[in-house]
């Protein structure tokens, strides 16, 4: 039999503060995603681009794009694939490996990151790093990291 711990509810500070970080989380993501709409992108499809952008040669293992991008591999297949006809990624076998595959950012997919990323980032800008003293966003990154930190740590664990 399992001994009960006596829950601890959060305090309404803590209520607070909680709600809002999901708020702002949803919030937040909800217009990033539209922002990219008019690109014809998703935030899923973008994070992609942005991974193989900064990968050398462009070129990520798909076992380790979703990884990065928190996707099971079946959902990061299906992603793929209709990045692949509109003609952003191409899959490419591994030759030292006959079984895994790698994700390639094509010239077209290449030219989609520079148009899009000042868009982006002007978005980003405008809807959460300018309304923020830069010593709120130096406390909030402060604050976050270990979180974060947490959450990297437990990634893959039940």
């Amino acid at each position: 039999m399992e001994t009960e711990t006596a829950t601890r509810w959060l305090t309404d500070a803590e209520q607070c503060a909680w709600r809002t970080h999901l708020d702002v989380s949803r919030l937040l993501m909800h217009q990033l995603e539209k922002d990219l709409q008019p690109f014809g992108l998703t935030n899923n499809d973008y994070e992609i681009l942005v991974n193989l952008s900064e990968s050398p040669e462009h070129r990520m293992r798909m076992s380790d794009l979703a990884t990065a991008t928190l996707q099971s591999k079946s959902r990061l297949s299906h992603q793929i694939t209709r990045m692949e006809a509109a003609g952003m990624v191409r899959r490419v076998n591994c030759e030292s490996d006959r079984r895994g595959l790698f994700a390639v950012l094509t010239d077209e997919g290449m030219e989609t990151m520079r148009k899009v990323a000042p868009h982006h980032v002007a978005s980003v800008r405008r809807h959460f790093i300018d309304l923020l003293p830069p010593e709120a966003l130096a406390a909030l990154r402060e604050s976050l990291s270990p979180v974060a930190e947490h959450l990297r740590g437990n990634r893959g664990k039940a």
